[in-house]
């Protein structure tokens, strides 16, 4: 009777290839755990470190408008500027100056309060991610007006990541306000117009005088003392924009 000879390179090649499945498999639960750790680090620590910037930003303009003495008839850099009424001209809301100041690059230098979303952050000068949009600011297109300017005052802001502070734009309705502090003066919008979905190269939505290209149908066509807010959307995606528009309707000073 012949007796089975065990070979040797069949035990090598079966021990290849045990040691080739652990390492696969080590290598899949570690690129797991990597990619969940930027996952958290994406969706948590950098919501968590933005929003707190921010606030400690908000503070801080605060405490500075608290120890300063606006000039009267001047807006926050000094010069005289102009009163600024509703949309049409009307008198009725010029009770304070429109800012006409622009500020540096990156500069946090207005507030940006919407209360049905319990948002309360900070409108920096540009649309810059790395400087502005990641640290959780709201920023301000270059080109457009400030705020209570005639014209378009346009602002652009997260939907996700980074503080997110326009995570829940799509909750604005008709007829909610939307105010904007500088040190001189408080401005309030009301929503008049929102615009779901457009192309993200979409340049009519920031144009002194707001309407879509994409979509003509959404915008105005008459001058006016506009805000608008953009984002990306759907939620984690940026290909396309969300636009919500107001009007100005009062105008307080500090």
């Amino acid at each position: 009777m012949r007796v089975p000879v065990v070979q040797h390179r069949s035990r090598r090649r079966r021990a290849l290839r045990r040691r080739a499945l652990w390492t696969g498999g080590e290598f899949l639960v570690t690129a797991g755990v990597v990619l969940l750790l930027l996952v958290v680090q994406q969706l948590w620590w950098t919501n968590r470190e933005a929003h707190r910037g921010a606030q400690h930003q908000v503070q801080a303009l605060e405490r500075q408008w608290a120890t300063s003495t606006p000039t009267p008839g001047a807006d926050s850099g000094g010069t005289p500027s102009a009163n600024t009424g509703a949309t049409g001209g009307s008198s009725r809301h010029r009770t304070a100056s429109a800012d006409t100041l622009t500020p540096h690059p990156s500069q946090a230098y207005a507030i940006l309060t919407i209360p049905r979303l319990h948002l309360r952050v900070p409108i920096a000068e540009g649309v810059s991610k790395k400087n502005v949009l990641n640290k959780g600011y709201v920023g301000h297109y270059p080109g457009t007006q400030q705020p209570g300017q005639a014209g378009n005052f346009a602002l652009a802001g997260h939907r996700n990541t980074h503080g997110e502070p326009f995570r829940y734009l799509p909750r604005l309705r008709l007829k909610d306000t939307v105010q904007v502090e500088t040190r001189t003066a408080v401005f309030t919008y009301t929503v008049d117009k929102i615009l779901p979905r457009t192309s993200a190269a979409d340049s009519g939505v920031i144009r002194p005088i707001p309407r879509s290209i994409v979509r003509p149908a959404y915008g105005y066509s008459a001058p006016g003392h506009y805000i608008t807010l953009t984002t990306c959307t759907p939620e984690f995606t940026s290909r396309y924009r969300m636009v919500v528009w107001g009007t100005l309707t009062s105008t307080q000073p500090r």
